[in-house]
């Protein structure tokens, strides 16, 4: 065998060599034994592997199993299948004589009765081509999934349930009782302790435990939980194309239930027809109908013996392609033919009524004589009796329409309206609306029926009256009906109707029972063009008798007859029976006739005669019309039939069936013999025509034939081809006698006049027409012993014909532009005629056994410069193309005569000697024959000397192609893919009959052909590089069909030269891109093109996953030894290191070829400096996840084995990724924190979010199946600096795959995400205008379809369902369930990926010497997976990882970095409060021994235990759903583990963590009363403050609670709080840092902070002996050192400024600037000084600063507040009522609504008077106090609004009780609060500690209003600028007020007497003085005025004036009372008399 192997391989060698160059030679140059030194740039395309030698050296035998798939195709690649073609009817649909048919009939047959022949890929079915992975398919993978348990939706949930209970108060237990925390821990319950915790085992051992439990079952296909690749992208996607069958419209249904007249007298007969009014055009056949009683039907039993079950049809299946709202169903209804014209014989249904019987007795009994006499004459003619339509549109949309009086009509009106509207809401108005395919099915009766008008019967007539029924005010309405009832149904046609006959009367399937009456499909003539191909036999003929012009004939001729024949030949009895009956008749007859119109001699006529066309049609063939005329009364010797003319129609003329409208004249005489072969306008001598022989008779023929084109210009080339198939010459083709002398010529003139053929009717014919022209060329056609090449003519054609196809049914195009009907065909019908497929007279052909005869026409095929084939492609060839071409020596001398195809000789086919044909020679030597004409056999015919030459089909096609020119070579390029789906199926169909699939692929196909199609490749390339810009739309199709013919090549021949191939498009491309203007358009096509060639089903094994990539020893592949090929199995790699095969090196990117073009391409568009635009990205990375996902949907691969190799493929793709890490979306939200790893820079990231999760989901996927020891000793030659990239994309791997939670899937739907990037997209590409063609076609074919609305989608099943997704936003609940298990189940894969790559790296680092930097890095990234929202099973593993890396490396936590061994135990302790039960366990186990391991090192566990009680404070302090009863559980594990741990029973570390964990357990005490005020703020922030102070002693966890609070703080938007938070931090760390060294520059501890708030100094350190900082453990955070302190005092300063305090912004700064000046830190000092001078500019706004209430608690409810009382800061400008509504409304729902109540005054509160259950409030004002020495400090707003202690209020009270009286009994009590600290603080309300009351006495109260009065006016007076408005409203007030109280009332109260009491004197003098003073501001006020007045306030000034006057007057002796009492002295001083009340 291995012998045999060689020699092949040998001879494979030879063949190579002499194809594309030696191997040997490309090496050298290419230089591929050089990778290191030469390395070839990304852009070039390296050089394939030669894979058929490669495969063959490497013989699959070496190694079974899994992997030898991946080796070699498999030998069932290709099948052939026959399918048999369906036929709808039980008999098959074929004529009736089989014995003598006509050519074109026979021709037809074998098109329709074929199978159909289906070659295809067997294992296509797994490239992504005919299996999308879309989300139905994504959705069957995923079924079955285990649901993840995530804390995330388990706390969702919970939280439902935590709503209905309130958690326990601690209330009872004071902080810090050690008891009640023991007792509480004692009774809680641990976890279940993990097993094998404790115990010691080596690293390794529990390395392989984990690892084998990591990969338990796991998710095999990662991208089966990913949402699918982008269907858009999807350029590869084809669909099956559609099996050809007849078209067929909407269908819909009538059925005709009863006819009933008001009298009942004689059989009436119905015809059911549709008209379109708009294109005036019948649309169906007619459906003749029978609804007479048997009674009636008996009166015809005579004429009717034999009656037809078929002809009792009484419903219909009319088809309908172009529903329009013009469309009628039109009813006819006939009488028997009678005496009197219509009108008279319509007079008794319009008078009489059967009901009136007694009135009209006699009159109906002669009526129905007359009846029954007329049935037994005059029973088989007909007269026109009534009419009526019905507006199908009226059905349809149900509304309106006809009178619908009847009941069962159409009763549910409305809601069928209501349930329409929605369904077409979407639709235009219009033709749209006439959706005949679903619409409620109504029954209708018809009560009005017109009576028929003898001279309007024509069709002209009726769309007249069908237009005007339309109109409200119709003609019709106005005429007298005839009142009938005629009820039908209409309905929608079911699917599959049973009982149903075919036009033909051939019964459809299903038919259960031949006798049941049946429903008949009626034929459709559409309104237009339907292109559609016929697959079926038809072959009918339609007769519609027009006019009769009578009138110039004598004689009696009046009731006029047409009786119609069809006949064979022209004896009577040569009729033959094909004429289709109506109703109630026998099926077929020989004989029609017309409905009689009484006494007219030009009657109109509507019938129509349905017939059979026979299928032996000769020229004796004809139609025979005799004219009677028909004797209505019985008279003596009157025949009731007499002949008055006859004429005739000949059927078949020069090989052409007659259709259309003729005007004949008609004979008065029969004609004569032989007359049928002419037609009637031929003056035959001795006849005797009507009226001089002109046209009297106008009929009109029309033919519904699947057989006769009725085109002139189809028919005459199928005419041409029956006369050359038969040799039957001389033929007579109209004007021309076709001979063998000028066959060729017409032939070809046939050919190229096909172009002026309706395209109509092409289509329909297109299988004859292809198969014709296929036939011409494989079977060129022998003329007089020559043969005639008719391969050009014919190429021409099929190109011409196929591309106008393309031009004109844009609508029926797949997303490639590939016509379905085409592709269809190709794939259904097309095969290779064989020798026995050819016509009948072929048959006696017997075939030459001895060698073929070649002949003498030979050619060759130079490419050079100056080449004419190419002269349109401008394209230097150069060696790539001639190397693919093969470097043969070029022979001239085989070449064509004259070179007749250079554009310089003849443009037609060869030159030939004068007869026009080549001689038949016998050429002497077969091998040096090039003549594209193979023969392989040569056979002789009986006929004389007739040869049939065989040519193949392939080569002809691409010899044609290649040396065509001009028109032709752009009509084939237009329509490139026909040409290669018929060289494709040709080529395979090829292998298939000459058994060539078992040879070597070399050896399949001649070389000549194997050049052409090289050129031919080339040359396409070159037209898609240059012309990309030009013809966007024409490239786009042609680089797909390309890109398909090499896909599909690739399965049929030599694989290293398709690679070749692809190489030579690739330079193309890339020698045009450096000077193309948008090289993002091409660079679109190649991945376009790279693409479509990599969906090939077998992409793995072209990609040889098994090569080794070491260069050989020896040049040549073939000659490696047998170890080289056993090693092509082995997964480890050889010497060359694993370098090679991460890199996109040249051994890679030669012998994984596509894969090194894809990665190449993604590499190239990915570079930061390249052109990558926004859709290259996405196409790119598309790319490489469509092939990774159709990998694992794979059921080939599903071997892990096998996995591992073809990840080998896609190793490249980790580095490509890592280096893309800046540009990649930024799923951190934020730059993350930690190391300087992290070099994200959110502004660079150039991927969208969806197109950077689909590259790193790549990038998993390959990490995921790749072999991990090949990852291993990758990562481990990897430097630093790039494992730390690797590390910051696992990093960002974990935030891009986070679960999101059940909650946010039901928010946002997955579409919405997806469009918006969509639209980004497509807004960029119609920016740059690299938007595709193909895209726009897509976009246009989903857009449109030719059908209206009924079409479906043709292409791409799932866009349909696609489409009604992004309507619908709501998903069901089943589907987000079904989501979230999807996401879960991804999110917890990712993760498990990144935790096996953080183990091979932490194995590689182990190693080797990096670890210290990379370790900390590792950490990071484990953190940060805990940190998100991960599923239990994945914490499970990592906690492990966490733990075992905390075993090898302690000392990277314990002595290096503090920051993670605080992330460490905050994450820890997280997951310990987790609701998970696994998820505590393990947490509590990582806690115990991180504790542990501590000890072990220092003897004690100070670092943890401090990081452990920090981490709980802040989690407590920051954490909403956080759950102190898991967390307890927790603590409660812990100290289990302590207890069991027997190494550590005898040291103090049990002791030590008793101790850490009742501390902890206390805070968890505190957490639970916080968790009871989570949404009381106040009573919050109180308990953490209270948490802080109980710290005071541990000052790490006081700043903890500090900042917990500033953030608390920040959320609330109380910015002045949370920055005073961060100043008591500062001054709090500034303390200790003053304790650990004196230095000069930082500040000397809390004193220095006093300027910006005296409660600072509250935060000064405890003594010394209570703690030391330099204690392990104590101040150990990060804020404990200058640059901690200065973080915190920049943070304060930010919070100030935010709230609008800018004073104390300097302030901040006043401590920060030294620290910067002794830094020298000038960019800082700058900064600041920045921020500072901002500040103050900014002092001068406008500024707001909070507003103050009291608030008192009364009531035990309140249980710690009761009798407290409050200041309480609120926002600027909050309203009393605000904050009252505010806390009424919390502690109502708290309490319940009836406990709380507002007291509304703010009278001191009595309790005894206060209902003990309840809870009562008082709010009141307060605004802050100032004493007036404190008024000088205060100067400023600022100044008035910070650091206040003092409030005051004032509340009116009279002696009885009332808050006003009279004025001299109105009291005053002025209230003053001081608080515990200084406002604003660190929190919002603060107790009030002292509180002041003073009472003043009624005039005092008094002097204060005359007081106020007076300043208002002083400050009106005194405004600047002046204000005189203002000025006169205080004036006004002050003298002109006559209202009680005025400042004269004031005065005559208190001043009228002096007061006997002594004390009161003082006051008495005091209020004297302020009047004076008050009269004296008056006076200055009205100077004032009058400057200010303009003339108009004249008068106004003098009545203040005057009032002013008057008061003055009435004050003056109360003032000067002292005048009087001046001999009195008081002069006794009193102290003042105020009443004081003082609470302290």
């Amino acid at each position: 065998v291995s012998l045999l192997l060689r020699t092949v391989a040998a001879e494979v060698r030879k063949q190579v060599s002499r194809d594309y160059g030696s191997p040997q030679l490309s090496k050298k140059r290419g230089g591929a034994h050089h990778p290191v030194s030469h390395p070839l740039p990304l852009t070039e395309v390296a050089e394939p592997v030669d894979f058929e030698e490669y495969v063959s050296s490497h013989a699959p035998g070496v190694e079974p199993g899994p992997l030898r798939q991946l080796m070699e195709f498999p030998q069932d690649d290709l099948e052939l299948l026959q399918l048999d073609k369906e036929c709808t009817t039980l008999e098959p649909p074929l004529p009736e004589e089989e014995d003598s048919l006509d050519p074109r009939v026979r021709d037809a047959l074998a098109v329709y009765t074929d199978d159909w022949l289906v070659i295809q890929r067997k294992y296509q079915r797994y490239s992504t081509t005919y299996s999308p992975q879309n989300s139905e398919r994504q959705r069957e993978r995923q079924r079955g999934l285990v649901k993840q348990t995530f804390e995330l939706d388990e706390a969702a949930a919970t939280e439902r349930q935590d709503d209905q209970r309130r958690s326990v108060s601690l209330d009872e237990t004071p902080r810090g009782s050690w008891a009640s925390s023991i007792f509480d821990l004692k009774n809680s319950s641990p976890d279940a302790l993990l097993p094998s915790v404790l115990e010691r085992a080596a690293a390794e051992d529990m390395d392989r435990r984990n690892t084998e439990a990591r990969l338990q079952g796991r998710h095999s296909d990662l991208l089966g939980l990913y949402p699918p690749p982008d269907e858009d992208e999807a350029v590869e996607r084809c669909s099956v194309p559609e099996v050809p069958k007849e078209h067929c419209g909407q269908r819909i249904m009538v059925k005709c239930l009863s006819l009933k007249f008001e009298i009942e007298i004689e059989p009436i007969f119905g015809t059911l027809a549709l008209y379109d009014v708009k294109e005036k055009k019948k649309i169906s056949e007619n459906f003749y109908f029978d609804l007479n009683s048997d009674q009636m039907k008996g009166l015809l039993k005579t004429h009717t013996p034999h009656t037809a079950i078929s002809t009792l049809a009484r419903s219909a299946i009319f088809s309908i392609t172009y529903p329009s709202a013009d469309i009628f169903l039109v009813i006819k209804l006939e009488k028997v033919l009678q005496q009197g014209d219509i009108g008279e014989c319509c007079e008794p249904y319009m008078v009489m009524k059967e009901s009136d019987s007694t009135k009209h007795k006699e009159k109906l009994d002669k009526l129905r004589l007359q009846a029954e006499q007329s049935c037994s004459r005059l029973g088989c003619f007909r007269m026109p009796f009534a009419w009526t339509a019905i507006h199908l549109l009226n059905i349809v949309s149900s509304v309106g329409g006809l009178d619908r009086s009847d009941p069962d009509s159409d009763s549910g009106h409305g809601t069928w309206n209501e349930r329409k509207k929605k369904g077409f809401e979407r639709m235009s108005v219009g033709d749209d609306m006439c959706n005949f395919a679903t619409f409620r099915p109504a029954t209708l009766t018809v009560t009005n029926f017109f009576k028929q008008e003898g001279d309007r019967l024509s069709d002209e007539d009726l769309y007249k009256y069908l237009a005007d029924m339309r109109r409200p005010s119709s003609v019709l309405r106005r005429l007298r009906p005839v009142t009938a009832q005629l009820k039908i149904d209409i309905s929608p046609a079911p699917d599959l109707p049973h009982y149903c006959l075919s036009p033909e009367l051939l019964h459809v399937k299903p038919y259960p029972d031949l006798r049941v009456r049946p429903t008949k499909e009626v034929q459709e003539f559409p309104a237009r063009y339907v292109y559609t191909p016929h697959t079926t036999y038809r072959n009918l003929l339609y007769v519609y008798p027009q006019t009769l012009n009578f009138s110039s004939r004598q004689g009696s001729v009046r009731n006029i007859a047409v009786k119609v024949q069809f006949m064979a030949a022209e004896d009577p009895s040569q009729a033959l029976p094909v004429i289709f009956g109506k109703s109630s008749c026998a099926e077929f007859m020989n004989e029609a006739y017309t409905p009689v119109i009484y006494h007219n001699k030009s009657p109109e006529f509507y019938e129509e005669m349905k017939m059979k066309i026979p299928a032996n049609l000769t020229d004796n063939h004809h139609l025979l019309f005799t004219f009677y005329h028909i004797s209505c009364q019985p008279k003596q010797n009157t025949p009731l039939e007499t002949p008055v003319g006859y004429t005739w129609i000949p059927l078949m003329q020069h090989g052409r069936l007659r259709t259309g409208s003729f005007s004949l004249p008609v004979s008065v005489e029969k004609p004569p013999p032989s007359y049928s072969v002419l037609t009637p306008d031929v003056s035959l001598p001795g006849m005797k025509w009507v009226d001089n022989h002109k046209g009297v008779f106008n009929v009109e023929v029309t033919a519904a034939s699947s057989v006769h084109t009725q085109d002139p210009h189809l028919d005459k080339f199928f005419t041409l081809v029956y006369v050359l198939e038969e040799y039957s010459f001389p033929f007579r083709l109209k004007d021309v006698i076709i001979t063998e002398a000028n066959m060729e010529g017409e032939l070809k003139a046939s050919m190229a006049a096909l172009r002026g053929a309706l395209l109509d009717t092409c289509v329909r014919f297109l299988h004859q027409l292809l198969n014709k022209l296929i036939q011409l060329i494989v079977y060129p056609p022998v003329i007089a012993g020559q043969i005639v090449n008719l391969g050009r003519a014919a190429f021409e054609t099929m190109a011409l014909l196929v591309n106008q196809m393309h031009k004109n049914l844009e609508g029926i195009q797949d997303q490639h532009g590939r016509n379905n009907l085409l592709v269809s065909y190709i794939h259904y019908c097309f095969r290779l005629p064989t020798s026995y497929e050819m016509p009948m007279q072929y048959a006696t052909l017997s075939r030459a056994t001895a060698r073929p005869s070649s002949l003498h026409l030979s050619r060759s095929k130079s490419i050079s410069n100056s080449n004419p084939d190419l002269a349109s492609t401008p394209v230097s060839p150069d060696e790539e193309v001639q190397r693919i071409i093969g470097n043969k020596g070029i022979d001239r001398s085989h070449s064509w005569v004259n070179s007749a195809y250079a554009p310089g000789g003849s443009r037609s086919v060869l030159r030939r000697n004068p007869n026009s044909s080549c001689e038949l020679k016998q050429a002497n030597d077969r091998g040096c024959n090039r003549m594209s004409a193979y023969l392989d056999s040569v056979a002789l015919f009986s006929v004389p000397t007739r040869q049939i030459i065989k040519k193949l089909l392939h080569e002809e096609l691409a010899l044609q192609w290649v040396v065509s020119t001009s028109t032709v070579r752009e009509a084939a390029l237009q329509q490139a893919w026909f040409f290669f789906q018929l060289m494709t199926k040709s080529m395979t169909h090829h292998l298939f009959l000459t058994s060539k699939l078992d040879i070597p692929r070399r050896q399949r196909f001649p070389d000549r052909f194997v050049d052409d199609i090289a050129a031919l490749v080339c040359a396409i390339s070159a037209d898609i590089a240059s012309r990309h810009q030009k013809d966007v739309e024409l490239v786009e199709r042609l680089n797909s069909s390309l890109a398909f013919f090499l896909n599909d090549l690739l399965s049929l021949v030599d694989r290293g030269f398709v690679f070749n191939l692809i190489r030579s498009y690739h330079k193309q491309i890339a020698n045009k891109l450096h000077t193309a203007q948008n090289p993002s358009s091409l660079n679109a096509l190649r991945m376009d093109f790279t693409r479509i060639v990599c969906s090939h089903e077998h992409y793995v094994v072209l990609n040889l996953p098994c090569s080794t990539l070491s260069p050989p020893a020896s040049p040549s592949p073939s000659t490696s030894s047998t170890t080289s090929q056993s090693s092509a199995f082995s997964s480890m790699v050889q010497d060359q290191g694993v370098a090679t095969m991460f890199e996109l090196s040249v051994p890679f990117r030669q012998q994984h070829f596509l894969s090194g073009l894809l990665l190449s391409e993604l590499s190239l568009i990915l570079d930061p400096e390249g052109e990558g635009v926004f859709f290259l990205h996405k196409k790119a990375i598309c790319a490489i996840h469509s092939l990774l996902c159709s990998h694992d949907a794979d059921s080939r691969y599903s071997d892990p084995q096998v996995r591992a190799h073809i990840a080998q493929l896609y190793l490249p793709l980790l580095p490509i990724v890592m280096e893309t890490l800046h540009q990649l979306h930024d799923f951190l939200g934020m730059i993350p924190v930690g190391g300087p790893l992290f070099i994200f820079s959110t502004t660079s990231s150039s991927l969208s979010a969806e197109c950077s999760r689909t590259l790193l989901v790549c990038f998993l996927w390959v990490l995921k199946n790749a072999d991990a020891a090949l990852l291993e000793r990758w990562v481990s030659d990897l430097s630093v600096l790039q494992i730390n990239r690797l590390l910051d994309l696992l990093h960002l791997c974990l935030s891009c795959f986070e679960y999101k939670g059940k909650k946010s899937l039901e928010r946002i739907n997955s579409l919405t995400f997806k469009k918006s990037q969509d639209m980004k997209a497509r807004l960029e590409e119609a920016i740059l205008g690299t938007i595709g063609a193909r895209q726009e076609m897509v976009r246009r074919c989903r857009e449109r379809s030719p059908y209206g609305s009924q079409e479906n989608v043709r292409w791409r099943k799932n866009v349909t369902h696609w489409r009604q997704n992004t309507d619908r936003v709501d998903k069901t609940k089943a589907e987000v369930e079904q989501e979230s298990v999807v996401d879960g189940n991804l999110a917890t894969e990712a993760s498990l990926i990144v935790l096996d790559t953080l183990e091979i790296v932490v194995k590689t680092v182990v190693a080797s010497e990096l670890k210290e930097s990379v370790l900390g890095g590792v950490l990071r990234v484990l953190l940060h997976s805990m940190a998100g929202n991960q599923s239990a099973l994945f914490l499970q593993h990592c906690f492990i990882t966490q733990r075992a890396l905390v075993f090898k490396f302690p000392e990277m936590l314990f002595e290096e970095d503090t920051e993670l061994c605080a992330d460490l135990c905050l994450r820890l302790l997280r997951h310990c409060s987790s609701s998970v039960g696994s998820v505590r366990s393990h947490a509590s186990a990582s806690l115990y021994l991180l504790m542990r391991q501590n000890f072990e090192i220092g003897n004690n566990f100070a670092r943890v235990k401090m990081q452990v009680t920090m981490s709980l404070s802040s989690l407590v302090g920051t954490s909403q759903n956080f759950n102190e009863e898991h967390l307890r559980r927790s603590l409660k594990t812990i100290l289990t583990y302590a207890e069991e741990d027997l190494e550590l029973r005898d040291t103090p570390f049990p002791e030590q963590v008793q101790d850490l964990v009742f501390n902890l357990h206390m805070i968890l005490t505190d957490t639970v009363k916080m968790k009871e005020h989570q949404q009381d703020p106040e009573m919050l922030i109180d308990l953490m403050y209270r948490i802080a102070k109980g710290y005071q002693n541990s000052p790490d966890l006081r700043l903890t609670w500090l900042q917990n609070m500033a953030g608390k703080h920040s959320e609330r938007g109380n910015h002045a709080e949370a920055a005073h938070c961060l100043v008591h931090s500062a001054a709090l760390v500034a303390e200790y840092l003053n304790m650990l060294e004196d230095c000069r520059y930082l500040p000397i501890g809390c004193v220095t902070f006093q300027n910006i708030s005296s409660n600072v100094l509250e935060e000064s350190a405890v003594s010394d002996d209570v703690l030391s900082p330099e204690e392990e453990g104590i101040c150990a955070g990060k804020y404990f050192s200058e640059s901690g302190l200065v973080g915190l005092l920049e943070q304060a300063a930010a919070s100030f400024n935010m709230a609008a305090m800018y004073e104390a912004i300097n302030e901040v700064y006043k401590i920060l600037l030294p620290i910067h000046e002794a830094n020298r830190d000038f960019k800082k000092l700058a900064t600041v000084h920045g921020k500072l001078q901002d500040a103050f500019n900014k002092v001068y706004n406008q500024r707001m600063f909070g507003t103050y209430f009291r608030v008192g608690f009364y009531g035990c409810r309140f249980g710690d507040l009761d009798e407290q009382e409050f200041v309480y800061k609120e926002p600027s400008i909050t309203k009393l009522a605000e904050i009252s509504h505010r806390l009424e409304e919390f502690y109502s729902e708290k309490f319940g609504d009836e406990v709380v109540e507002i007291i509304k005054d703010s009278s001191p509160v009595d309790r005894t008077k206060l209902d003990p259950n309840k809870a009562y409030l008082q709010i009141t004002y307060v605004e802050p106090y100032f004493d007036t020495y404190e008024l000088k400090e205060r100067i400023t707003y600022f100044d008035k609004n910070y650091n206040l202690r003092t409030f005051m209020y004032c509340t009116p009270f009279t002696l009885d009780g009332r808050a006003h009286g009279d004025l001299h009994d109105q009291y005053k009590r002025k209230t003053t609060l001081t608080t515990s600290h200084a406002f604003p603080y660190i929190k919002t309300r603060i107790n009030v500690m002292h509180k002041e009351e003073i009472i003043l006495v009624p005039m005092e109260v008094a002097i204060e209003d005359m007081q106020k009065k007076t300043q208002e006016l002083a400050f009106a007076t005194n405004q600047d600028p002046p204000d005189s408005k203002m000025l006169q409203m205080v004036l006004q007030g002050s003298v002109g007020t006559t209202v009680n109280q005025g400042p004269l009332e004031v005065a005559q109260v208190f001043l009228s007497d002096i007061p006997n009491d002594p004390k009161l004197f003082r006051h008495h003098n005091k209020l004297r003085l302020c009047f004076k003073d008050f009269t004296k501001r008056c006076e200055d006020a009205l100077r004032k005025n009058k400057a200010l007045i303009g003339p108009d306030q004249k008068e106004y000034h003098r009545e203040l004036e005057r009032n002013y006057n008057k008061l003055k007057e009435a004050l003056g002796p109360l003032i000067n009372l002292y005048h009087r009492l001046a001999s009195v002295s008081f002069r006794n001083s009193y102290s003042r008399s105020s009443l004081r009340r003082v609470d302290c």
